[in-house]
């Protein structure tokens, strides 16, 4: 991994020159990880930068807290690593004057830069041009490595854990949290199978963390609803989304399943059923040369099919962020390439109504696409 990353700062070097940009301040925690290999657990949130600065001619240059500097420079291939302190003239805003040297201008990610840093900027150096290298990143990382997709592989088998557990949970009475303790401990068990505690590994934790969203009975419309005390009743749907669990060593997945508790009413099995081949249809649509729009129109074709409307887009792409580009969407006239990795979707809301949900990443290759997530692809009974 950290050799990985050394060769994509050199990368991004290069394309920093032909821009014609003297330095980038990089800030996002993915985008530090992806050129430097290594992340926090504080961030700026706590109003406690760390900072990547990187020059098209010369060596990289970390600024973090002192707290956190150990671990970082166990982490990173980068030498040099600037330390600050709360107050006093060791601060980080004491620190970056000199650090940026006075240049004229500098690039950011302007649509990530902490308003913290923002803000420094404006008061501090207002006559500094901030330049979006937002693209650059963009563009590299569009395309994954097989050491990327490797990892992202790994990914998929502790969340295909972290589902069978979600499914074995459920039953009639069960608390809704009592799933998500379950996932949270199966995917647990799963990551660690992957690591050691040796070299850069022994940074990553295995641990899967978050607010696990889900959704059940006639509140499984409600998208984005986190695991309550609610018991679950015979009938019930319950909607399982992933994608802010779902991660290892940095790169996150999209993956998705809708559960019946016992049996599902014909309605919902025809949402469900539509979902479904609406996500199939899309995948099987992907290869490389076709645009991400195109892959989207396959999937809205079923939907107006069958009689529904949506109005989600049908995938994303994935890897160190939630969110990347392209995105399967109208619009998006992004020509597929192998080596893109997206999260695809069916999904299909009907208010105070289960709907249909279903979602899995996938890898881009020569003639098509891999899946990247397994977890059987039907209208799926539980307890």
């Amino acid at each position: 991994m950290l050799q990985e990353a050394r060769e994509r700062h050199a990368e991004f070097q290069r394309r920093l020159a032909a821009d014609g940009i003297e330095m980038a301040l990089i800030t996002d925690e993915a985008s530090i990880a992806y050129l430097a290999g290594f992340w926090g657990y504080l961030g700026v949130e706590f109003g406690r930068p760390t900072c990547l600065i990187v020059r098209p001619d010369g060596d990289p240059v970390v600024l973090t807290p002192l707290m956190e500097s150990e671990m970082v420079a166990a982490m990173t291939w980068v030498d040099d690593i600037v330390t600050w302190e709360d107050m006093g003239n060791a601060h980080w805003s004491n620190l970056l004057p000199g650090l940026l040297q006075g240049a004229r201008a500098v690039g950011v990610e302007k649509g990530s830069i902490p308003a913290i840093l923002r803000n420094w900027f404006d008061a501090e150096m207002p006559g500094t041009e901030l330049r979006d290298v937002s693209p650059l990143l963009g563009a590299m990382r569009m395309i994954k490595s097989p050491g990327e997709i490797a990892v992202m592989r790994q990914a998929g088998v502790v969340a295909g854990a972290m589902m069978a557990a979600a499914h074995q949970a459920l039953s009639e009475g069960a608390p809704e949290y009592e799933a998500a303790l379950a996932v949270i401990a199966a995917g647990t068990r799963a990551a660690a199978g992957f690591l050691t505690a040796r070299g850069w590994e022994a940074f990553v934790s295995p641990m899967i963390h978050g607010l696990q969203v889900m959704q059940s009975g006639s509140q499984t419309s409600m998208v984005h609803r986190r695991a309550s005390v609610k018991a679950l009743a015979a009938g019930d749907p319950v909607y399982f989304c992933f994608c802010n669990m779902a991660q290892f060593k940095l790169y996150k997945l999209g993956f998705d399943r809708m559960f019946f508790v016992g049996h599902a009413s014909d309605a919902a099995a025809r949402a469900q059923e539509a979902a479904i081949a609406a996500q199939q249809a899309a995948i099987a649509a992907i290869r490389p040369g076709v645009t991400a729009q195109s892959v989207a129109e396959a999937a809205n074709e079923v939907y107006r099919a069958r009689g529904y409307q949506t109005g989600y887009r049908t995938g994303r792409s994935i890897g160190m962020s939630y969110l990347e580009a392209p995105e399967l969407k109208s619009g998006d006239l992004t020509v597929l390439r192998p080596g893109m990795t997206f999260a695809v979707d069916g999904g299909i809301s009907l208010d105070g109504q289960c709907g249909g949900r279903i979602g899995d990443s996938v890898v881009v290759t020569e003639t098509g696409c891999d899946y990247l997530t397994e977890y059987p692809r039907d209208v799926l009974i539980a307890g």
